[in-house]
């Protein structure tokens, strides 16, 4: 087969990578033809991901597809190794297409356009590597590339405070990464025998019980801080708060659900008999998450930051999901990332949309432009459902997952079950007051009249000559770029929420891509827990002061499972 003999994954990965080299010389004026460069580059990668992917993977299989190895440095190990499976695919897609839409999105830099679509291109390389790594130390290297485009983005680009946001996510994020690479070393090294760090073979290791609670709790901390986990999310509202609109559609619709990802990749896969003591740690970070994430949101006023705190509380259904132990919240989990991933890059793009516009992200200085931008109004509202889980959108599909998975799991007794999802249940009701009044305050009259008026301006008009007016700002109609969206803008608006309503209509269009492995995925994480269940049924509880499993229960899945 042509899949076995051309190494398809590795030109998905290099090839943004060795396009940007070129940008340096290519010839280009204002920074126009490189933008198409850019776009183009991004398109073709994205294409070449549709077509390997629709010709090559296959959907029935749990094991990993496209393997590509090579040696790269057998002294240390180190090998290239790619591959894809139902964890990685949908990944890797939406890392595509959300990094594409947001070259195309960044269409009016001029500010270093050369610089800016180096990174950019370096940044969607690094990404896609992120997914299809099948070695941990190359995961953790190419993990610890992406931190550097991200970095120099924000702090050019981004706002007033943009170096300290930057500085602030690159020590965070670098920092808490060292905890993967001890990870792997540890792996790597325990055990004896020829050192690889290919995660096939680490998984297949036996590790004492203690060193792989301590692998898991690091690898929590660095994967839960890129998830932006209660409470090391702290990083998230000051990136994005200060990074320009294309910045912030990559690193809330990709960069987060990297920690997700090596959640469910490394701790819950490589890792399953420590992920059964930490699962109720989970739970209990996934409620917190939600009910934080929506009230600080709520608290906001600044626009960028507050849907920064709406991506803290969703992330919160990812956490629940993966600590479920059945089937249908494993599978909620990944169809949460994917959704959110679409969600907030659009909500991010249309939130630059508006600054364009106004040049404030101050919520209470806005109002009375829902009428001067109708379409602008109508992507945004339509974003703002999606959000809240409106039926037949993703955001809905995901979340009843969930919660039918942790509402159904025989894991935990009734009263944990309970507990948690009451608490979950917050979250629901918190997201249409903090959106809903973001979109009043957006779109609406304020209540308060504006700050100045056409005739403290001393100019002398016509009577056509008006003032154009939001929240409590005014300015001339020569100085004002009030206009709609714009084919562009709506173009790729229009892309986001077509898949938000197509998932949400028809979420096997998702699922069924990964369904087979997250099956496989559930079934390794609840033998690990039979057998724990047989040696102590009290310890899970104990340990973690979760509420006791009932004896009749443990019974029952043990039996279950035999």
């Amino acid at each position: 087969m042509m899949a076995d003999q051309f190494p398809w994954l590795t030109t998905i990965v290099l090839f943004p990578l060795l396009a940007s080299v070129l940008i340096p010389v290519l010839p280009d004026q204002n920074g126009k033809q490189l933008r198409w460069y850019a776009l183009g580059v991004g398109i073709a990668d994205l294409l070449l991901m549709c077509y390997v992917f629709w010709k090559y993977y296959d959907p029935s299989s749990a094991n990993f597809q496209l393997v590509e190895k090579f040696a790269w440095a057998p002294q240390l190990g180190l090998n290239w190794a790619v591959s894809v499976d139902g964890i990685s695919l949908p990944l890797v897609l939406l890392a595509g297409l959300v990094t594409t839409l947001s070259i195309f999105a960044a269409w009016q830099v001029d500010q270093k356009p050369r610089l800016f679509y180096f990174l950019m291109l370096l940044l969607y390389s690094a990404q896609i590597g992120v997914f299809v790594a099948q070695d941990l130390l190359l995961l953790f290297i190419v993990w610890e590339l992406e931190l550097i485009p991200v970095y120099l983005l924000v702090s050019i680009w981004g706002g007033p405070k943009r170096r300290y946001a930057a500085t602030k996510f690159l020590l965070y994020t670098a920092a808490a990464s060292l905890f993967i690479l001890v990870a792997a070393l540890a792996m790597a090294f325990y055990g004896g025998g020829p050192l690889t760090f290919d995660m096939v073979e680490l998984g297949l290791k036996d590790y004492p019980l203690t060193l792989e609670l301590l692998m898991y709790a690091g690898l929590l901390i660095a994967f839960g801080l890129k998830l932006a986990v209660f409470p090391l999310h702290t990083w998230l509202p000051d990136a994005h708060g200060e990074a320009s609109a294309p910045v912030s559609m990559i690193l809330a619709g990709v960069l987060l659900k990297m920690g997700g990802y090596g959640l469910i990749r490394v701790n819950m896969e490589m890792l399953s008999d420590a992920h059964i003591y930490f699962a109720p740690i989970l739970a209990i970070l996934g409620v917190v998450n939600i009910v934080y994430g929506g009230l600080n949101s709520f608290g906001q006023s600044n626009m960028k930051r507050r849907l920064a705190y709406s991506s803290v509380s969703h992330m919160g259904f990812v956490l629940l999901g993966i600590a479920s132990f059945t089937d249908i919240g494993v599978s909620g989990a990944l169809l949460q990332m994917i959704s959110h991933g679409l969600i907030s890059a659009v909500l991010f793009f249309l939130a630059g949309v508006t600054y364009d516009r106004t040049h404030t992200l101050a919520l209470d200085e806005m109002g009375y432009i829902g009428k001067a931008m109708p379409r602008v109004f109508t992507l945004f509202t339509a974003g703002a459902m999606a959000s809240m889980a409106l039926p037949g959108m993703s955001g809905f599909a995901s979340e009843v997952l969930v919660f039918i998975g942790i509402s159904t799991s025989d894991m935990y007794s009734s009263t944990f079950r309970v507990v948690i999802v009451a608490l979950a249940a917050v979250g629901l009701i918190l997201t249409p007051i903090y959106l809903l009044s973001m979109l009043r305050q957006l779109f609406y009259a304020t209540g308060e009249a504006p700050a100045c008026m056409l005739g403290d301006t001393g100019s002398q008009n016509s009577g056509e000559d008006e003032a154009v007016c939001f929240g409590t700002s005014c300015v001339l109609p020569t100085e004002a770029t009030f206009s709609d969206a714009r084919p562009r803008e709506v173009f790729i608006a229009a892309s986001f929420l077509v898949l938000i309503v197509g998932i949400g209509l028809y979420p096997k269009m998702v699922t069924k891509v990964y369904d087979v492995k997250t099956v496989a995925l559930n079934s390794q994480m609840r033998d690990s827990y039979a057998q724990v269940a047989k040696a102590n049924p009290d310890l899970y509880a104990k340990g973690f002061m979760a509420p006791r499993i009932a004896k009749p229960e443990v019974a029952s899945v043990s039996g279950m499972l035999k």
